[in-house]
């Protein structure tokens, strides 16, 4: 049980002694450490209840509360707030308690619930740039909290790989290389199992295959029969496609590597085209789909909608499918294969609408059935210094594995300016650099507000200064360094804390409820505030309290062990954000 969740436990029956709910007793870190380290609020919503004014409710709360030795403090401020501090020996004991749990005190918030995490979201064929940046590292880390919070996780990359976009790459590439056996009628096979192109082979195709497919309808159509062809199971096509497919996992999966992005499942629209037919037919047979204007749509317009909700599309009057199919068809094959609890989209916000529909949809249908939760983790745009998407400095799209180099190179740059690393081989040092700028690529994103847009600024970001990554690093490795100079030493049976000790003390007792935040609203960003406060704290502690120089060998055994907690926080969450922390610099 984490300290806030006893105070809870504490508190609340002293409410329902009053004859109040327990819930009123919610305890949380004080907003004004300087008056106390713990409040109380609930008298404030216990008065009308209690038929009394709130003061003499928090009086009464107090008063059951004043013979438990837990307290050192119990004051009840302005019109009924009560204050709490907690004994020296009691924030001891407990810490004590979560310096031998390799959780670091967090309990499991779930028994094994699954949860599907849709993200990442590349298309096939194409370069990843920095638009898949956010996607993917928003939602890997959601994914390692709600793996380390007790949940079942599967992390689905989702490619874009069964569009028009595929059938224009096949046109060109018939195009270009009409002799390959992919393109003869009449060949019976086997087909080559070696790819006739690379990755770099592909991104120079596809742009090509668009501007001309853009430029010339005749061969915007040859793209549409390609398309066709590829989805009603052309053997040569669906060769080739196998082969997009295959290269192009490869560049992704290099690229997500290089960020320390994981991904469970591998999966695209093509693994759900055969199960679109039989859905359509079922929603048509069932009422929740019908025809409107030649389409095949399944309306979820509410009567007390105050906006304009459209239909979501299943077939266009061409026959050709929507996004909107392939998501609902996902939708049915996630539910018959692993059978969810929940399902979380981390996609750009911009696409609210369209989920709004498809989860629409599945409630409506019974696809999604009500105790299944599906939710829309939304995100905003990463923006350059000026203020608009980012980009490069001529203009274009910024490669995702291009953003790394520049990261490490910064980080790189850093670490001269800062002389660190110094006595670290070349390889070391590039090592550290890579660690260093994903770290600053990472920790710049995550620590916005998910919904919002925000600057990316690579100079300020790989500051070690600041709430930055590499200034997280900084500070674990200090620890580090200063654990191997005091040896291994042992560890003390207790804590012996002090005025200097006190805060940080105090702040590692908050990770429970940080990460069940987290778990709560998909908010990375609080466990990144949670993280720079943990380092400024430490930060304090280490320049204000004598450690190594402390002389009085049980309080400097203490402060030592203060440090080794620090450092297990910092490690376990560099960890969930896919951080790794260089064991010197």
């Amino acid at each position: 049980m984490s300290l806030i969740d006893k105070l809870n436990e504490i508190v609340g029956s002293a409410f329902t002694a009053c004859g109040l709910s327990a819930e009123l007793g919610t305890v949380r870190v004080s907003d004004r450490p300087d008056l106390a380290q713990f409040q109380c609020n609930g008298a404030m919503a216990a008065a009308k209840q209690a038929k009394k004014n709130p003061r003499a409710v928090a009086e009464e709360v107090a008063a059951g509360l004043s013979g438990d030795p837990l307290f050192s403090k119990i004051e009840i401020a302005g019109p009924g707030f009560i204050n709490l501090n907690i004994t020296d020996e009691a924030l001891a004991k407990h810490l004590m308690g979560i310096a031998i749990d390799d959780r670091c005190g967090v309990a499991p918030l779930a028994q094994g619930e699954t949860v599907v995490l849709d993200y990442g979201g590349p298309n096939i064929a194409k370069a990843m740039h920095v638009g898949h940046l956010r996607a993917s590292i928003i939602g890997d880390t959601l994914r390692r909290v709600l793996s380390f919070c007790g949940y079942k996780t599967l992390g689905d990359v989702h490619m874009g790989d069964w569009g028009t976009q595929i059938g224009m790459v096949i046109s060109e590439m018939a195009m270009r290389h009409p002799e390959w056996p992919y393109f003869d009628p009449a060949f019976t096979g086997p087909y080559p199992e070696q790819s006739p192109f690379d990755m770099a082979e592909l991104e120079a195709v596809y742009p090509a295959a668009a501007k001309v497919c853009k430029e010339d309808e005749s061969r915007m159509e040859q793209a549409r029969q390609a398309t066709v062809e590829l989805q009603n199971g052309r053997p040569g096509y669906r060769a080739l496609w196998r082969h997009i497919v295959d290269v192009s996992i490869v560049s992704m999966k290099a690229n997500f590597a290089a960020l320390n992005v994981h991904f469970d499942l591998w999966k695209g629209e093509a693994d759900v085209h055969d199960l679109i037919a039989p859905m359509a037919d079922d929603l048509k047979a069932k009422g929740f789909a019908v025809i409107d204007d030649g389409a095949l749509v399944v309306p979820v317009r509410n009567n007390d909608d105050s906006k304009e909700i459209p239909p979501l599309i299943l077939y266009k009057r061409d026959g050709a499918v929507m996004y909107g199919t392939t998501d609902l068809a996902t939708l049915v094959e996630r539910m018959n294969l692993y059978k969810p609890s929940k399902i979380v989209y981390v996609v750009d916000q911009r696409q609210n609408l369209h989920f709004e529909q498809v989860f629409r949809a599945a409630r409506l249908s019974g696809i999604a059935p009500a105790d299944v939760e599906l939710t829309f983790a939304g995100f905003g745009t990463m923006n350059g210094p000026d203020g608009k998407p980012f980009k490069t400095r001529e203009g274009g799209i910024l490669r995702l594995e291009d953003l790394i180099a520049m990261g490490r190179d910064k980080a790189l740059a850093r670490l001269d300016e800062a002389e660190l690393a110094q006595d670290a081989t070349p390889e070391e040092r590039r090592a550290i650099a890579h660690m260093v700028g994903v770290a600053a690529i990472k920790f710049a994103d995550l620590q916005n507000q998910r919904q919002v847009d925000y600057v990316f600024d690579l100079d300020r970001l790989t500051s070690f200064e600041g709430k930055t990554g590499p200034y997280i690093l900084y500070q674990a490795v200090r620890i580090k360094s200063l654990l191997r100079k005091a040896g291994e030493g042992a560890a003390p049976s207790s804590l012996t804390l002090q005025d200097g000790d006190r805060k940080l003390a105090l702040l590692m007792i908050e990770l429970p409820e940080v990460l069940a935040t987290v778990v709560r609203n998909y908010t990375p960003h609080v466990l990144c505030d949670y993280m720079y406060r943990l380092a400024q704290e430490f930060s304090s502690f280490y320049g204000n309290c004598h450690i190594l120089s402390e002389t009085d060998e049980r309080l400097k055994r203490s402060r030592l062990q203060i440090c080794r907690m620090a450092l297990s926080q910092l490690e376990l969450t560099t960890g969930l954000l896919g951080i790794d922390v260089p064991e010197r610099m």
